[in-house]
């Protein structure tokens, strides 16, 4: 049987081929294969293909008890760890009428926005490989290495923290947190002036990326993007201020947005999510009250039959999840909805029409993590 290319060639004449990008490119930011179709090297049409990390994550979800489902959570997406546990345990507690502590709201405040700042600074620093420059790493893991000493103070992991139980934390934050975030607080404005300066203002990578790949608030929320790839397009949507979760209602923050919705602007929107981010921390920290950071709950967790779904806003943008409960001390039915996924989704609008070599850095500005797509 003959089987027909997802990608056709006008005729054997032509100067059309065909170029596999991944799936093991550096650029593509884990195991993603772009299809491209090229004349020359300008990129005429795209497919991308997904899957090469499927794990079965919600499948193994609703085989398991609801408590051992917390550590895979972590692994939907390694970098917005503090945001996934978030959203799952807000699901059973909705379930069960579990009512979380007032000190462990204000904790899950502070550790989701370290994640964020934690998932930019990694971000800028893969894209400035992407793009060519190395120096950015050595500038952005500098606080990135101090975040995750302080996450591991009060997580004991470093990087898949497993901290969060339904009804607040697994345990208080240590001596000496509350201090060490404070102290890197101090500067991080500064440093993130610094970045920047260094990369995202640089001549080079402004004449790359501006006026590159811009897309429309109106072709934005038609393709479902979410987190700073629609707000780079003048779109202030962000679930903290749309649906708030926590205690989020008490602070004050603005939602940066960009102007043209174009790479530049999604790269920018980022530094300035960062500023914000240590804003919300220091407002999280200086109303800390005392107290509990763990509520009672039962020792067997057999939330009432029931569906609820939850959502919050993670670093690439909105994690929801849908639970369907019977009553039983395994889920029924779990499904996560992965802003990575919709993200990329316009990858064929955004990258047609450019040439190769501005295909990475438009992808980087996405920031798509493949483990989270293929779940």
């Amino acid at each position: 049987m003959e089987t027909k290319m997802p990608i056709e060639i006008q005729s054997r004449d032509s100067d059309e081929y065909i170029l596999n990008m991944g799936p093991q490119h550096p650029s593509t930011h884990g195991v993603l294969r772009l299809m491209l179709k090229m004349d020359g090297e300008v990129v005429k049409d795209v497919v991308p293909y997904l899957g090469y990390m499927h794990r079965g994550m919600e499948k193994m979800f609703e085989n398991k008890k609801y408590e051992q489902i917390i550590p895979y959570t972590d692994r939907t997406d390694y970098l917005s760890v503090i945001p996934n546990n978030w959203v799952y345990c807000m699901a059973v507690e909705k379930l069960m009428g579990i009512q979380v502590p007032e000190r462990a709201q204000y904790l899950r405040v502070i550790m989701a926005e370290i994640n964020r700042i934690m998932s930019h600074l990694l971000w800028y620093a893969s894209f400035g490989m992407d793009v060519g420059a190395l120096t950015p790493i050595w500038y952005a893991f500098k606080e990135r290495e101090e975040l995750m000493s302080l996450m591991e103070s009060a997580s004991g992991a470093r990087f898949l923290h497993n901290y969060f139980r339904f009804g607040g934390f697994k345990a208080d934050i240590p001596k000496g947190f509350i201090d060490g975030v404070k102290k890197l607080l101090a500067r991080i404005d500064d440093d993130v002036d610094e970045y920047e300066a260094l990369l995202i203002n640089n001549v080079i990578l402004t004449n790359r990326t501006k006026g590159v790949a811009p897309i429309s608030r109106e072709k934005a929320i038609e393709y479902g993007l979410s987190g700073p790839s629609i707000r780079g397009s003048n779109t202030a949507i962000d679930v903290r201020k749309d649906e708030p979760y926590g205690v989020y209602p008490k602070f004050n923050f603005e939602i940066p947005v960009g102007k043209n919705g174009d790479t530049w602007d999604r790269c920018k929107v980022r530094m300035d999510e960062m500023r914000q981010s240590a804003a919300i921390i220091r407002q999280a920290i200086d109303a800390l009250p005392a107290g509990d950071v763990m509520a009672k709950i039962p020792k067997i967790i057999k939330p009432a039959p029931g569906e609820v779904y939850t959502r919050v806003e993670g670093p690439r943008g909105d994690i929801g999840l849908y639970l369907v409960s019977d009553g039983t001390e395994k889920p029924y039915r779990i499904k996560m909805r992965k802003p990575s996924f919709s993200n990329i989704s316009a990858i064929k609008e955004l990258i047609v029409g450019y040439k190769v070599a501005d295909v990475v850095a438009i992808l980087g500005s996405l920031d798509v993590i493949i483990p989270e797509i293929d779940r």
